[in-house]
């Protein structure tokens, strides 16, 4: 028979020896999975070749694949409205270009709102672009274009991203020139080029998908909307060097839904940040004049605030109404 005290000594030991407390479980490392990122526009435009090449480079930094793909549609806002509602983990991200600031104030009812619905993690690089036509088309300059649709109000018609994209730097310009033409918008720069070269439409505004069938001979540059003009195409005057006063340099970067993880961002930006400044993404830029325009994600967050205020003022500008 045990002694006394036996099986209190021995509930004791054990205790001793048992752990205090259920281990906590450790927090899954970031990323564990693939990160799908949305393109809103065509593949093989310009702002397509970029984002899957500094992506490409990104999911090294990550340890983990991130996927592109493509939701063009809705002057490209498509990504927006994909990650507003998404989960706030960091596995679902978009592109975010600037018609994600104008539609909201081209709406009477915004779906969403550009500083309260999104976490912004870093900004890339900025757009060149400007005005192309045949090879064939009887206008060797931006002035002979204009003078031409002065001379015929409503016949000519050009391409453009969609309703908030480049359609801007050309309704700015309608509106100084005292000029009417018809715009026609395309899901992306690659049917935008491809009416133009099947001769649908007189001339496209698009960014600087057309560079390579520029120097190819294919197409011909009449102007550009940039601040400067553009390094391979020293010969290309501005806009402003024509005599008008149209500026269409634009940014974007990547954002994810509101509330995500600061830590999780961080990773997010430090792994862009180093994509976006690597040599084969340098060289990706280059191709299409692209300049690097690189933001934190505070500094991102506080430009986001005032394109918001800038797309209000250039819609009630140009009357930009959607419904």
């Amino acid at each position: 028979m045990p002694k006394p005290g036996f099986h209190r000594r021995r509930l004791l030991a054990a205790a001793a020896l048992a752990p205090l407390g259920r281990p906590a479980l450790a927090q899954p490392r970031f990323p564990d999975r693939p990160i799908r990122v949305f393109v809103p526009w065509t593949p093989g435009g310009a702002t397509d070749v970029q984002m899957r090449s500094v992506c490409e480079i990104a999911q090294r930094h990550l340890g983990q694949p991130v996927v592109v793909e493509n939701r063009p549609g809705a002057s490209g806002t498509m990504g927006a409205m994909a990650i507003k509602e998404a989960k706030p983990d960091g596995y679902t991200l978009s592109q975010m270009p600037n018609g994600v600031f104008r539609m909201p104030a081209m709406q009477a009812r915004p779906q969403w709102d550009p500083v309260k619905d999104f976490t912004w993690i870093v900004r890339l690089v900025g757009y060149m672009g400007g005005v192309v036509v045949r090879p064939d088309a009887p206008w060797k300059t931006l002035p002979e274009l204009v003078e031409h649709a002065r001379a015929n109000p409503g016949k000519l018609s050009y391409g453009t991203p969609g309703a908030n994209t480049t359609e801007v730097q050309m309704q700015r310009l309608a509106k100084a020139a005292g000029i009417d033409w018809v715009p026609v918008a395309f899901r992306g720069a690659a049917p935008n080029l491809q009416a133009l070269l099947s001769g649908d439409i007189h001339f496209s505004a698009e960014t600087s998908a057309w560079s390579d069938m520029a120097l190819e001979g294919r197409l011909r540059p009449l102007a550009v909307w940039m601040s400067e003009r553009a390094k391979r195409f020293p010969d290309v005057p501005t806009f402003r060097e024509c005599g008008y006063d149209v500026l269409g340099e634009s940014t974007y970067g990547i954002a994810g839904p509101r509330g995500m993880d600061p830590e999780v961002v961080r990773t997010i930006h430090d792994a862009f940040k180093e994509a976006v400044h690597d040599p084969a993404h340098l060289a990706v830029l280059a191709r299409f004049d692209m300049p690097v325009r690189y933001m934190d994600s505070e500094d991102f967050a506080n430009d986001a605030a005032a394109l918001v205020e800038e797309a209000r003022r250039i819609v009630q500008e140009l009357g930009l109404r959607i419904g």
